[in-house]
Order: structure tokens, then C-alpha cells, then sequence
């Protein structure tokens, strides 16, 4: 039986409605942390523009593979195994990567090589869209972040909620140019970089 992720079900039409703007000039996304595949196969049905790339650490495409198989879509590609902090990332240039609720769950050493990693994928013109719970200005948008943030330093210390200061500095060490803060639905966001010219630093 395929698994089943309650928070893809719930956001995935409120992502998909900002993509289609974001995406609306891409042709190929690589998605980082694929994880059920629930996302790949619904933006993907939706987008049919784009070729989507997911992909998943090593261990655990299997069941992505399976989703893809049962349920993508022509243009949802066969997963591919990556992890983040194996860099340079051994994939094909894109016009987009996107990434969902993966960076309060990495280490901040894996922050970095995924905003380093995904400046290197992108071709310029290039987009990179990132969703999920966030801080500015050192400031949780909402009590439950706050003890959401609390709950993932307990159970794993080098995890816990991104700060936008922070993730902007190394996105723009890398060429990136911030370019939208969406608010979504749960007190999540989505953020979008782009690369305008040039290639990653």
C-alpha cells in the first residue's frame, strides 16, 4: 500500500496555484526530498509544461518509484537517489528545482550544500521555489511554529526552523536573487530565488 501524507494532501493546491505563476516559464523542475510522491504526481498531472524531476536519498525511492509507476503522469521521470550533501549534485541542468518542507529537518551543514547544490542545477533564467515553515527577523510567524520548532530540536538537535535572513545570505553568496515570499496556508511560505544570468558560485 502506498503511503499517505496528510500535510502533501492538504497543501498541495495551494502550492500547485503558485507554481503554476512561478513555473509558468520553466520546462524541466528537479524536486528535492520527494518523499511519498504526492506532490510530484499532482503538480506534474497539472503542469503538463513541465518535465518533473523527483528525487529522493537513496533508501528511500523505492516506495517513490512505486507512486511514480502507479500514479505520474508522461512527464513525471523515473526518481532519481540524492543527497543534498554529496556535492557536486550529479544531475542535468534545470529551469526549476523545488523543495517541500525538507530544510527544518536538516542540519544546517545540509542547508548550505542544498542552496549551493541547487544554484549549481540551475540553468539562468532559472527558479528556485522552497516550501515550508520559516523565521524572519529571528521572529516565529505563529505560537505553533514556535512549538512546532520546539518538538524538532528535541528530537534531533541540529534540526529546527529556518531563519529567511539566513537562507537569503547564502542564496545570494550563490547568485540567487530573492524575488517572492508567498504566504500559505498553516503559517507555511514559499519562497522563490532566481537566477538571473551567469552561473553558482
Amino acid at each position: 500500500m502506498l503511503t499517505l501524507s496528510e500535510a502533501c494532501e492538504r497543501n498541495k493546491g495551494p502550492i500547485l496555484e503558485v507554481l503554476r505563476t512561478e513555473f509558468a516559464a520553466s520546462r524541466s523542475v528537479l524536486e528535492v526530498g520527494s518523499g511519498t510522491g504526492q506532490h510530484a504526481v499532482h503538480f506534474a498531472a497539472h503542469l503538463p509544461h513541465l518535465a518533473w524531476q523527483p528525487s529522493e536519498l537513496d533508501e528511500l525511492t523505492a516506495p517513490l518509484a512505486e507512486r511514480i509507476r502507479l500514479e505520474g503522469a508522461s512527464n513525471v521521470r523515473a526518481p532519481i537517489a540524492l543527497d543534498v550533501r554529496e556535492l557536486p549534485w550529479r544531475v542535468a541542468r534545470v529551469d526549476a528545482v523545488f523543495s517541500a518542507n525538507t530544510l527544518h529537518i536538516m542540519a544546517w551543514s545540509a542547508v548550505q550544500a542544498f542552496i549551493r547544490g541547487a544554484a549549481g542545477a540551475l540553468a539562468a533564467p532559472g527558479v528556485l521555489c522552497v516550501y515550508g515553515p520559516f523565521r524572519f527577523q529571528g521572529q516565529y510567524t505563529s505560537d505553533s511554529n514556535a512549538q512546532f520548532d520546539t518538538w524538532l530540536k528535541a528530537r534531533d538537535p541540529v534540526s529546527g526552523i529556518r531563519d529567511f535572513e539566513a537562507l537569503e545570505a547564502l542564496a545570494h553568496a550563490h547568485g540567487l536573487v530573492f524575488a517572492a515570499d508567498h504566504a500559505m496556508p498553516a503559517n507555511n511560505r514559499l519562497l522563490v530565488w532566481r537566477r538571473l544570468t551567469g552561473r553558482a558560485a
